[in-house]
């Protein structure tokens, strides 16, 4: 391209050079705007993508830990029976220990007074 000083000292007769280079490049910055234009629209098109993406995985992780807390309610509430039932057996064995002793004291003072 021929510099703009150069060219006024032509005159006239390089005006439509002037004209055409003006045109070129703003055929140039068009072209350019145009692929920027595509660049920006492919990378939202993939940012679109990924963030669909990571949607999916977080709309399966609510769903997992939905699921994981109900699971665990569940756990916790046979956890309780199982304790309630544990104290229930520890009591009747106790209370079978006491009985059994007392039984044991009852046929020992018996034997002593039969053998008197």
């Amino acid at each position: 391209m021929i510099p703009r000083t150069a060219l006024s000292d032509y005159g006239s007769e390089f005006s439509n050079y002037r004209t055409i280079d003006q045109l070129e490049r703003r055929d140039y910055i068009g072209v350019m705007a145009d692929n920027i234009n595509s660049t920006f629209e492919h990378e939202l098109k993939r940012l679109e993508k990924r963030v669909d993406a990571l949607v999916g995985v977080c709309d399966q992780l609510q769903d997992e830990n939905r699921s994981l807390k109900q699971r665990q309610d569940v756990l916790t509430s046979e956890r309780a029976n199982l304790l309630q039932k544990n104290e229930q057996v520890r009591a009747r064995v106790e209370a079978m220990i006491g009985r059994l002793k007392a039984m044991e004291q009852g046929s020992g003072t018996n034997s002593t007074e039969n053998a008197e």
